[in-house]
């Protein structure tokens, strides 16, 4: 049967699209050069070619397609299509699903693909602008009888094709069936809870499969804020003695935030290879499974917070070629953490390790590498027959660079050169000296001297290169908008003024507030990057009369700068705010910034807050800044309503220095994470330089608190003077959090209160140098 060759409509460039469509998609099924377009119209002359422009027609035509036949989806949006695509293809005649040009074809609404039978391939779509009514966005399989094999998906883009609840939890991509292919796509912007990509091995069919990963742009995932927010996961803990065979190759993880673990391996016998970790929170974990094999990655995590490598759990796991270069996690997102295990664990616990084997990685310019990490009363089995062989470590100047943390006789160390700046305490094999890199072409740090040629990475690593990983229709995503980078719009005093100005300005824009006062009676939703700061020399007044001034909703991002805030017209209403989150469209990842603002006046009831983060709401940063806070009845920041205990917080960082606070009725600040889980890094807080009188006596519940954080797992609080105040409390939760109060001085104020919630918690506590009542100096 011929080409049914496209009408007018599409024109010669919806024909020349789907050819160049084709001959990309092709490529790994046919072998045929994507430098040869008329091998594709070879390849088609044979099948069918069918553009279809309604879901209607597709679902007549999509049952019975043959080996060869190739289905087109004309350009344009299509909502609310949940797509079927089943069939029996063969390696030299797949069948088709492919965009009449590639990215011109949008799944929007509440869609999904699922993906049945043998040789199918998928090309050119973009999910965007909707949510899966099931449990994935892509799945590689139509049912449990219907499972996909030797099928491919490329050129394909999910981009922020989230569910309305972040908390709901979905896949956007699961990998079923034998030997099938994910390469060349783009998966941005996953925010809501579920693994990014998993690889399933829940049916027979599914295990010792042989899937390729590859090629991907694994683009920004922001923080997720509680345990579930993988972008790879291969197996779960029930199928972890189990082998999956699957490779991870040649992708770049850009940005991938979502949780503790990057990839999380919980199957044997898989391959993670080639790939390149750019600014990437956590770690690549063999958490479960044996026998697999982490090579010739590069991690660079250019100093950013929380940045990790690889984490070895399980047995005869072999991570070998690795370069790391930047990285700043500690813990179990350390540059390298090898773990303690639980005796004779369960599937979903800590297998010992045992016969690891650790050989020519390079670990520079990195904050931590932990031995026998996470010790304790259950996790007491150390890793045993295992080596280290050919390493080379070379700390910069981390304060404490290697953790040792029980028995590490089981782990040989040979010709590896590990320096640090100071001598490290139960590890002898760290010595004090320097070396002399220099960038290689590949922009990597080797060494000088040529005894150490073959200590570390190899020097023919490659990285991937941005441009050939990912859709190639589809422009990867740069930096967010940062406060400042747009326009700066004078506003003339008045409410009316500021009103329109607000209307008008975009991303990235500064309001520049002239001197006056401003009496705003309707409330800012801010939706967007935005700063509303004080003109030089000027120092506007804002009062407001609604329940809350600002409302920070969906894609918020907000500085104030240099103004004065009085709560004294608002109404008199519970839960009154000058910034809160929305409850309809709550705010996840945005930053928050009060630099040199004064607030007062929060006085028409007793729970009237500054800042109030609702339900929902998940602040990578609320930054606190020279700023002053005078008569507020509620609190400062309040950040303690995701009480379910599931691990789930309100914000990530929050800073505050060098402010004052004055008669404040409720804690300054109250943090809450509750649950035991340990696959998140925040809360994080500091809390210094600040003067503090009259704080916290007459919280709405509970007990005084100036400070109330429970589950914060790393705190500083130094260099405060607090006076007439109530105590610091503090409760820990979970894992071993760092709590550090250190030389504040205090008049007629307790002792700090810290509790344990649960007796295998075992914080890292110093308490030194302060004056409370009764407390240690």
């Amino acid at each position: 049967m011929g080409i049914m060759r496209l009408p007018r409509s599409g024109g010669r460039t919806g024909l020349a699209g789907l050819i160049a469509n084709l001959t990309l998609a092709l490529t790994a099924l046919t072998a045929m050069p994507q430098s040869e377009p008329a091998l594709a119209q070879s390849a088609m002359k044979d099948a069918r070619v069918v553009l279809i422009r309604s879901q209607e027609q597709y679902r007549k035509v999509a049952p019975n397609v043959q080996p060869g036949d190739v289905i087109v989806l004309a350009n344009g949006e299509w909502r609310d299509f949940e797509i079927v695509f089943t069939g029996r293809g063969t390696k030299d005649k797949p069948i088709a699903l492919m965009a009449q040009e590639a990215g011109k074809v949008i799944i929007t609404g509440r869609s999904n693909l699922k993906i049945g039978g043998t040789h199918m391939l998928v090309s050119g779509l973009v999910f965007r602008d909707g949510y899966t009514p099931t449990g994935e966005v892509i799945a590689f399989r139509r049912s449990k009888e219907d499972i996909a094999t030797d099928s491919r998906v490329t050129q394909v883009v999910i981009d922020r094709f989230n569910q309305p609840d972040r908390t709901r939890s979905d896949y956007w991509v699961a990998l079923d069936g034998k030997r099938n292919r994910f390469d060349h796509n783009t998966l941005i912007g996953k925010a809501n809870a579920g693994v990014t990509l998993a690889v399933r091995l829940d049916l027979p069919e599914s295990r010792e499969n042989g899937h390729r990963i590859d090629a991907n742009y694994f683009g920004p995932r922001p923080v997720l804020g509680s345990n579930g927010g993988e972008t790879i996961r291969i197996g779960t803990s029930r199928e972890s003695m189990l082998d999956s065979g699957t490779i991870v190759e040649g992708n770049i993880f850009d940005r991938t935030n979502g949780e503790i673990e990057i990839i999380s391996i919980k199957s044997g016998a898989n391959i993670v290879r080639g790939n390149l970790f750019l600014e990437a929170q956590g770690a690549v974990t063999l958490r479960h499974g044996d026998r697999n094999i982490i090579e010739r990655n590069v991690f660079l995590g250019r100093g950013k917070p929380n940045t990790g490598g690889i984490r070895v759990i399980n047995r005869d796991q072999i991570v070998r070629d690795n370069y790391m270069e930047g990285l700043r996690g500690t813990g179990f997102a350390g540059a390298l953490t090898v773990m303690n295990g639980v005796p004779n664990s369960p599937v979903n616990r800590y297998v010992q390790v045992s016969n690891a084997l650790i050989e020519g990685n390079t670990i520079v310019d990195s904050a931590r590498m932990t031995l026998a990490a996470g010790a304790d009363q259950e996790r007491s089995a150390p890793p045993v027959s295992s080596r280290m062989v050919r390493n080379l470590i070379v700390f910069g100047t981390a304060s404490k660079p290697i953790e040792v943390q029980d028995d590490i006789s089981g782990i040989g160390l040979e010709d590896n050169l590990i320096l640090t700046a100071h001598p490290v305490t139960g590890f002898a094999a760290a010595t004090q000296g320097d070396v002399a890199f220099e960038r290689a072409t590949n922009g990597l740090l080797y060494p000088n001297d040529p005894d150490l040629a073959e200590t570390g990475a190899p020097r023919d690593l490659a990285l991937p290169a941005l441009d050939a990983v990912g859709a190639r229709h589809f422009v990867k995503p740069g930096p967010d908008a940062a406060f400042g980078s747009g326009a700066s719009i004078p506003v003339a005093e008045g409410a009316s003024a500021l009103m329109a100005a607000f209307a008008q300005a975009q991303d990235g824009d500064r309001l520049i507030l002239s001197a006056g006062v401003y009496a705003i009676d309707q409330i800012l939703t801010v939706n967007r990057t935005i700063s509303i700061e004080a003109a030089d020399g000027a120092r506007p007044v804002l009062t407001f009369s609604r329940t809350c001034m600002i409302e920070l909703a969906a894609g918020a991002n907000l500085r104030l700068k240099g103004l004065d805030i009085s709560g004294a017209d608002a109404p008199d209403v519970t839960g009154n705010a000058v910034i809160a989150t929305s409850t309809a469209a709550p705010p996840v990842n945005f930053l928050l910034e009060l630099e040199d603002v004064g607030v007062s006046d929060l006085t028409v009831n007793k729970a009237f807050d500054v800042i109030a983060l609702r339900k929902g709401a998940l602040a990578d940063q609320v930054l606190i800044v020279d700023s002053r806070f005078v008569r507020i009845e509620g609190r400062v920041l309040g950040g303690d309503t995701e009480t379910d205990d599931l691990g789930r917080y309100n914000a990530e960082t929050v800073a505050v220095t060098g402010s004052t606070f004055s008669a404040i009725a409720g804690s300054l600040v109250s943090l809450y994470r509750g649950g035991n889980d340990e696959s998140t890094f925040g809360p994080r807080l500091t809390f210094e330089g600040n003067r503090v009188i009259e704080a916290g006596a007459k919280p709405m519940a509970g007990l005084p608190a100036s400070l109330q954080l429970t589950g914060v797992q790393d705190i500083l609080i130094a260099r405060n003077h607090f006076a007439r105040s109530a105590p610091l409390r503090i409760v820990h939760t979970t894992g071993s959090p760092l709590t550090r109060i250190e030389d504040n001085t205090a008049e007629d104020t307790p002792a700090p209160v810290i509790a344990l919630a649960r007796p295998d918690v075992t914080p890292q506590q110093s308490i030194s140098g302060n004056g409370f009542a009764g407390s240690a100096q």
